[in-house]
């Protein structure tokens, strides 16, 4: 009879070993949200710190993954696609909006993405900086995203007639920029505001550089 602790092939207590890989992961990423986002942070983390608020052992985290940086590449990661995520899920909804609506829209649903979850806004914008030559390339990787993602927007505001034409891109740089030292001082504690006005000041950024009026 199999039953909880007996393994029947490459199956133990019902599950897979992909499975039991998988939530072994999951586990040590959870872990690593709460000590990183809302803890003692990275830099005050070790790897016996992560293994004890997963409820794992060390073994089983050097199966998963490298070093802790590996972790907080993973978190970075997975952060930033939450925020992506969400402005890509109110993008088809907002296509025939007026412009400035239409870029108001997307930016709340873009600060809602990041800061809801607070630890999410520490791992992306305070815990990820400094930390070696390899994160900062993924930081800046995903950086140029979005202003990729910007220069999209821009391209298909500028033929609809929506915004004049012109190189956009030295605006979408200095905008992220923008975005991510205002979001870094505003997690640190040294801005004093609320999510709301956050996102505000930042849509007034965007609409005058453009030059998006309504």
């Amino acid at each position: 009879m199999a039953g909880t602790g007996t393994s029947t092939g490459n199956r133990y207590g019902g599950r897979s070993a992909g499975e039991r890989q998988a939530d072994r992961r999951r586990r040590f990423l959870e872990a690593g949200l709460d000590l990183f986002g809302a803890g003692p942070g990275y830099r005050g983390t070790k790897v016996v710190d992560l293994c004890k608020a997963a409820g794992l052992s060390t073994r089983q985290f050097y199966e998963e993954f490298r070093t802790l940086e590996d972790v907080l590449a993973a978190l970075h990661l997975y952060v930033n696609d939450v925020a992506q995520q969400a402005v890509l899920d109110v993008a088809p909804r907002v296509r025939d909006l007026p412009p400035a609506d239409r870029v108001a829209r997307l930016l709340r649903a873009y600060v809602e993405g990041a800061a809801s979850d607070p630890r999410h806004a520490r791992i992306a914008y305070v815990e990820i900086v400094g930390v070696s030559p390899r994160m900062d390339r993924q930081r800046l990787d995903r950086r140029a995203q979005w202003i990729d993602f910007i220069g999209r927007l821009t391209t298909e505001a500028v033929e609809r007639g929506d915004m004049p034409p012109g190189d956009h891109r030295i605006a979408a740089a200095a905008f992220i920029g923008a975005v991510n030292g205002l979001m870094h001082d505003w997690v640190v504690g040294w801005v004093d505001a609320g999510r709301a006005e956050i996102a505000d000041e930042l849509l007034r950024i965007l609409l005058g550089r453009y030059r998006i009026t309504g």
